[in-house]
Parts: C-alpha cells; sequence; structure tokens
C-alpha cells in the first residue's frame, strides 16, 4: 500500500497542521522540526513533486503567497528578513513541492548557506559552466 502524501493530507484537512495562509490553490503552515520559530512551508494544495511539476499559470500566485508569507514574518515576528528556499528532488524530504520561509535576524546563528561553497577554478570554468545552462535554456525554454 503507497503511503499517502503528508501535504496533501494537510491540504485536505485529514492531518493537523498551523495553517498560517490558505487560497484556493496553496497553503501555508508551519514546520513540525523548524529552524526557527516561525518557519512556514507553502505547498501547493495539489500533488506537485517540484517545482519543475508546478504550472506555469500558477507560478506567479504561488510565489505572490511567498511574498506575503515573507512580509509577515518581518511584520508579526520582528525578523529583520527571510531565508527562502526549494528542494527538487534532492533533500527535498517529503516529495511535494514546498517553500521554506525561514525568519532570519541578524547573529542568529545560522550561517548563510548550510552547505560547502566550491568557487570556480578561473572565469574560463565559470563560463563554461554558464554556456551549458544558457545552452539548456535555449532547447527547453
Amino acid at each position: 500500500m503507497t503511503r499517502a502524501c503528508a501535504f496533501c493530507e494537510i491540504a485536505a484537512g485529514r492531518t493537523p497542521a498551523a495553517v498560517v495562509l490558505e487560497d484556493a490553490l496553496s497553503i501555508a503552515f508551519l514546520d513540525h522540526r523548524p529552524l526557527f520559530p516561525g518557519h512556514v512551508l507553502l505547498a501547493p494544495r495539489a500533488h506537485v513533486p517540484t517545482l519543475l511539476d508546478l504550472p506555469r499559470e500558477e507560478l506567479g500566485p504561488f510565489f505572490a503567497s511567498a511574498q506575503r508569507i515573507a512580509a509577515a514574518l518581518e511584520r508579526g515576528l520582528g525578523a529583520e528578513g527571510s531565508f527562502v528556499a526549494v528542494n527538487n528532488r534532492v533533500s527535498q524530504s517529503v516529495p511535494h513541492l514546498h517553500v521554506h520561509l525561514v525568519p532570519r535576524s541578524r547573529g542568529d546563528g545560522l550561517r548563510g548557506f548550510f552547505w560547502p561553497r566550491h568557487p570556480y577554478a578561473d572565469a574560463a570554468e565559470g563560463e563554461r559552466v554558464a554556456a551549458r545552462i544558457r545552452g539548456a535554456l535555449s532547447v527547453g525554454g
């Protein structure tokens, strides 16, 4: 038997969650293992595995909700800013698109990104990588 998607269960109201925002397309709720109090997850109501699967016509409304939540973290919690992140497949603990919105303040202990940085060996290497991405954009849109 296939296990139900945890976020679909929350969106359907079958699993309780501390909901902070909901509309026809999305639902936002507190992460049950927050980095800081106020860590919110924004997810589409429909089962959408990754950002690549979200229909283009839903991108604007979905990220408008992310923008509203980021502003609410500042107004409601006194955060100085926020960390906004989306994982696609790798490190995606629930295979349902979700945006992490984490309230931030200077000196909160979170050190930038959670992974080590790997600079390009030189400008030529950076340009080769950029060219590969530009080539893929011209093919796939």
